[in-house]
């Protein structure tokens, strides 16, 4: 029996219990690599709870990559990371495989597509009115049911004193209240409103970052989020491509490590927890810092959204967050959370130089975290997430592969360039942009298409589809 004990007082679910637990007998060594667990009916029936608790955290152990489960033989703790990239960049024929779809999800035949939602497509039609659609990964669905308690919070922006003076570098102390109780919920970090700094988003968080990190390259994800790696290098910084698909053992000379392991941007790929682990470790022997961009990782359909890495290692992770895509890119909002000596140094700057958030900005969405606005915002985009990535990934599957699970609000699809290319220039001459995996790639070469599925209507995403699929099957 595992030495676990579940509260049925406590407000947190019992499945999160017993998967916190667990985590930490692995984390503890408790629980060494390769070493197996009992069945999910047979804990069930030693702790007296349902099946289905067991199974649920057994699920999101696995999701995360602390547990393997072998066929026909049970669930072991991970002894080995799990590569989710389906195809390699060079191949010249269509592949067949294809990342099996997530449990629970059951695709819709194409061209039997979804039931329209008359709120996705006014939601799109007013986003999109000004320029060409873009499926790209970073415009978010906008629920236009949410419209009033968005006017509502810029309301009271309006009749609300600002500050006098100029802001506290860290932000306004009522949002970052706010902030700390909704990480504390939803990412796993027990923190004080004190250690966060608001900012004006993830890139602007960085640009905090770098000026106080020793003198040294930054390793970047390849491929990657392509501004961070240009802020690195606009502030004088080599860039050094960090596979997006590998295990990291050694930094090099690197200071620190920009990754995305919530949700590999443009992959998709969750980094599994024997990665995370080994690259802490990397880290800690380079003496470098691990920067968490929590790009996406609300937006899960199969399990729940997997723990900050930051939750592993306080003292060497700093941790950006964005509201970017739970609320508009347009509102320019993000939050950083460093190790007590990186803090001080970036306040103490942000403090000289008045840098830091518009404290409009700041003062809305301190109204849309406390209305519930920004939570029914989320669970109103995953369902929507939820219904488009099966479709997209029904229309896609015969002529390319997936190269991550299905989650957030795009999937990347790997094939041949100059099949990318003809079907990009398809979906352009159909009135929309998609973007080339390899624009997010510096040395890697993978090629293909990112296709992001959030900010069109389901009229607009099927027309899109219809395009590049009429390209790739010509």
């Amino acid at each position: 029996m595992l030495p676990v004990t579940l509260d049925r007082t406590s407000s947190e679910p019992l499945p999160v219990q017993l998967a916190g637990q667990v985590r930490s007998l692995v984390l503890s060594g408790t629980l060494g690599a390769g070493d197996r667990l009992p069945s999910s009916r047979a804990l069930a029936a030693d702790l007296g709870v349902s099946r289905a608790v067991t199974e649920q955290a057994y699920d999101q152990l696995t999701a995360e990559g602390w547990l393997e489960a072998r066929r026909g033989s049970g669930t072991y703790v991970a002894t080995t990371r799990t590569t989710t990239t389906a195809a390699a960049p060079q191949m010249t024929s269509r592949p067949t495989g294809v990342t099996p779809r997530p449990t629970g999800v059951t695709p819709p035949r194409f061209a039997r597509s979804l039931p329209r939602s008359a709120r996705a497509d006014e939601q799109a039609r007013r986003s999109t009115s000004l320029r060409s659609p873009r499926l790209d990964t970073g415009t978010p669905f906008f629920d236009p049911r949410l419209e009033p308690g968005w006017r509502r919070a810029w309301r009271e922006v309006s009749v609300t004193a600002p500050p006098r003076g100029y802001d506290d570098p860290r932000g306004l102390p009522e949002l970052r209240e706010a902030l700390a109780a909704r990480l504390g919920r939803t990412r796993g970090m027990d923190l004080h409103p004190d250690e966060i700094i608001v900012t004006a988003g993830t890139t602007d968080g960085l640009r905090a970052l770098l000026p106080e990190l020793r003198p040294g390259p930054v390793a970047v994800e390849d491929p990657g989020y392509r501004a961070a790696a240009e802020t690195v290098l606009t502030y004088g910084r080599e860039v050094v491509d960090l596979p997006a698909v590998e295990t990291v053992g050694d930094l090099g000379d690197a200071v620190a490590a920009y990754v995305t392991p919530a949700h590999q941007h443009p992959l998709g790929r969750v980094m599994p927890a024997t990665d995370r682990l080994a690259l802490l470790e990397a880290a800690r022997r380079a003496e470098a810092v691990v920067i968490e961009d929590d790009y996406d990782s609300e937006f899960r359909y199969d399990v729940a959204p997997v723990p900050a890495m930051a939750t592993l290692d306080r003292g060497r992770v700093v941790y950006l967050g964005t509201a970017a895509k739970s609320v508009v890119p347009t509102l320019r909002l993000g939050w950083l959370v460093a190790p007590p000596d990186l803090h001080e140094l970036v306040l103490r700057r942000r403090a000289i130089t008045h840098a830091g958030a518009a404290w409009p900005s700041q003062r809305a969405l301190l109204t849309l975290l406390r209305d519930g606005w920004l939570d029914r915002a989320v669970r109103s985009a995953r369902r929507v997430y939820a219904e488009r990535a099966p479709r997209v990934a029904e229309a896609m599957s015969p002529y390319a592969a997936l190269a991550g699970p299905l989650a957030g609000m795009y999937s990347t699809w790997l094939l041949p360039e100059v099949d990318a290319l003809r079907a990009r220039d398809a979906a352009r001459a159909a009135g929309f942009e998609i973007n080339l995996l390899s624009s997010y790639a510096r040395t890697s070469g993978l090629t293909g298409l990112v296709i992001g599925f959030g900010g069109v209507s389901d009229t607009e995403l099927d027309q899109a589809l219809t395009a590049v699929t009429g390209a790739l099957g010509s």
